[in-house]
């Protein structure tokens, strides 16, 4: 009886965790450090304003494009070092709602990388990105056309 309870298991998990699983595919999102966005269910602003539909599209497209580049570890109590830097760059802000979860991403782009601060709940973390189209966005929303 062991033996069967055993093989049964085993063929339900070999099943449920095969490549092309939709299950797998949930899971591996769950944990995704830079998931790709979908412009339909996303609002991005800069400097308070909404960008023009067009510009959200293009602006999204690029962001999932992006090469990631490295992850930066935050220590406990830094969060708002992330959150609010002491730049005087404006970032782009990505505003994500995955079921009850709001989840924004705040989007600074220097010259030679892009970087983004994710926060969900109550975690924040941050990596930086490589998008030659990301790094030129100026500080208006007229370099997104």
């Amino acid at each position: 009886m062991t033996f069967v309870i055993t093989v049964v298991v085993g063929f339900i998990l070999k099943f449920l965790l095969s490549p092309p699983s939709a299950m797998v595919g949930w899971v591996i999102g769950k944990f995704e450090l830079h998931p790709k966005l979908e412009s339909k269910e996303v609002t991005v602003t800069f400097n308070g304003k909404h960008l023009t539909e067009e510009e959200k599209v293009r602006f999204t497209d690029y962001f999932n494009e992006a090469n990631f580049l490295k992850k930066y570890y935050i220590f406990p109590g830094n969060e708002k070092l992330f959150l609010h830097p002491e730049t005087n760059v404006t970032p782009f802000v990505i505003n994500l709602k995955r079921g009850k979860k709001d989840v924004n991403f705040f989007v600074y782009s220097y010259d030679d990388h892009v970087d983004v601060v994710k926060q969900y709940k109550k975690k924040v973390v941050s990596y930086s990105l490589s998008s030659d189209y990301l790094q030129k966005v100026t500080m208006s929303t007229k370099g997104l056309a």
